[in-house]
């Protein structure tokens, strides 16, 4: 069985093509800048075949079908006939409180995902250019795996807002969290590795990346997350700035005279990283200046650092103790400086870190970076949304 994973974004497309017979990735791109004049497209296969040109990708439609010519072409194709793509899964962002699990795509679910617009309108508006695309393009099903689904096990004291309930009532306003297919995968993975079964454990899992997120699972079961209503509550991120006080919006509106759409983007896009450092949201560059003495870009670590810090310890009182710490995503899989100083801002809960294995696990590697005598165990694990995806559709394909 072969299944094909689509994330559409509102000027991208990424695929890969997995094969479920072992899990292996038979082929994988990206389609770039969908809409504009210069349209890019890569594309690599599992045995290191590449191609990559610009080609004029005018919407989603468009872009699918050159996913569709390069997977059977000849010189780069790794299949004989579309017919052995046994479905497509797409990742969806927002599933509000309309979805608690992966679903088959009909027309029911595409009218759903299209009324959660307005809690994610970049992306939910993305993902269903995406499934209209591939429904004209290929004839084979299509299942939605959504990043909330995971969160779903929130209880109510942890995902309600202290507003007038009548708003979540009227609209759904409401803590749903982002990066679930992350965090499914990864807690899952630790618990393979520890040898343990997961309803035994409480597990802390740290997304970070250029978007980063932090939860807390009991039993397999999310019991808190740091993303909101939207992915820019929690920590500071590459241009998010994270949670901050509410009437830094009116205050800053007010002085500015800006409008709320104008704060929206100033949060959302030159915060964070960028905004602190006033270098780059790319962290690689910013921890570079860091080590040339840039001060800006040294505060801006040690706010990420202690504000990782803070949220970890918060879950840990909300678990009330911890067997593992999971750390993920680029940042989190790459930037072992991060990892070290947040691991020694815990020690005083018995977290012992093994500084030398700590920073060689690094660029793809998967390990246990704590000591055995430390209280907490440690581990990087690179993360995998696709194949969470792709155990999905196969799921629910074979049912």
């Amino acid at each position: 069985m072969k299944i094909l994973v689509i994330n559409s974004g509102s000027s991208s497309l990424k695929y890969q093509l997995i094969d479920m017979n072992n899990e292996k990735v038979l082929a994988k791109g990206l389609c770039e800048k969908i809409g504009e004049t210069n349209s890019n497209f890569k594309h690599k296969t599992f045995d290191g075949r590449e191609f990559e040109k610009l080609i004029n990708m005018s919407n989603h439609k468009e872009a699918f079908v050159e996913v569709k010519n390069i997977l059977i072409n000849k010189e780069y194709g790794v299949l004989d006939d579309l017919s052995e793509i046994s479905a497509v899964g797409h990742r969806i962002v927002q599933g509000g409180s309309l979805f608690k699990d992966s679903v088959i795509i009909d027309d029911d679910v595409i009218s759903k995902i299209e009324s959660l617009i307005p809690l994610a309108p970049l992306h939910n508006a993305a993902h269903l250019h995406g499934i209209l695309a591939c429904k004209e393009v290929l004839n084979v099903t299509q299942v939605a795996v959504f990043d909330t689904s995971f969160h779903s096990t929130m209880p109510p004291k942890a995902y309600m807002f202290a507003l007038p309930y009548e708003y979540y009532e009227k609209y759904n306003i409401r803590r749903y969290g982002f990066h679930g297919t992350s965090h499914r995968y990864v807690s899952k993975r630790c618990a393979e590795l520890m040898g343990k079964d997961i309803e035994s454990l409480k597990i802390i899992t740290c997304h970070i990346g250029n978007g980063s997120s932090i939860t807390a699972i009991n039993g397999g079961k999310v019991l808190d997350t740091s993303m909101g209503l939207t992915p820019l509550d929690g920590i500071m991120m590459g241009t998010r700035c994270g949670t901050i006080d509410p009437s830094v919006v009116t205050y800053i509106a007010e002085k500015e005279n800006l409008s709320f759409s104008e704060i929206d983007d100033i949060m959302n896009k030159k915060s964070g990283l960028l905004g602190i450092s006033g270098i780059s949201n790319d962290d690689r560059e910013v921890i570079k200046a860091a080590n040339e003495g840039n001060q800006r870009a040294i505060l801006a670590h040690e706010m990420l650092r202690y504000q990782m810090t803070k949220i970890i310890g918060s879950y840990i009182a909300a678990l009330q103790g911890c067997d593992a710490i999971v750390f993920t995503a680029g940042v989190g899989e790459n930037q072992w400086p991060h990892r070290e100083a947040v691991c020694e801002n815990l020690a005083f809960l018995g977290l012992e870190i093994d500084k030398d294995i700590n920073r060689n696990t690094v660029l793809g590697k998967e390990g246990k970076i704590s000591k055995d005598s430390s209280k907490i165990s440690v581990y990087v694990i690179p993360t995998n949304e696709e194949l969470v995806i792709a155990r999905d559709t196969k799921k629910l394909l074979e049912k």
